[in-house]
């Protein structure tokens, strides 16, 4: 299920503290990268990844290829930073986002 724009915005805030749990390399986005993107998600549901990859079309690639593989939605991009959500449904603690 899409998040909404309102959840969006509230996502937006409370990613604004965190620092970056996984930052991709000069060698871009292998197989170990995206396990631990996995692994991440699964844990935290909201996160912030570093895309240090080339140019501006290598990060869209990359963003785009995590959402593909992980499943996630994209909450926001600032430059080299991206931020992620993924709801955890086996999580103890689940992040409470407003409902509608």
């Amino acid at each position: 299920m899409p998040i909404t724009a309102k959840q969006k915005r509230w996502l937006k805030q409370q990613i604004h503290h965190l620092k970056p749990v996984v930052i991709v390399g000069q060698h871009g986005l292998t197989e170990s990268v995206l396990a631990e993107i996995e692994i991440a998600l699964a844990h935290h549901e909201l996160l912030k990844i570093r895309i240090n990859a080339g140019d501006r079309e290598e990060r869209d690639a990359a963003i785009s290829l995590i959402q593909e593989r992980t499943q996630a939605e994209l909450v926001s991009r600032v430059g080299h930073v991206a931020a992620f959500y993924r709801y955890n449904p086996m999580k103890r603690d689940p992040i409470q986002i407003p409902r509608i």
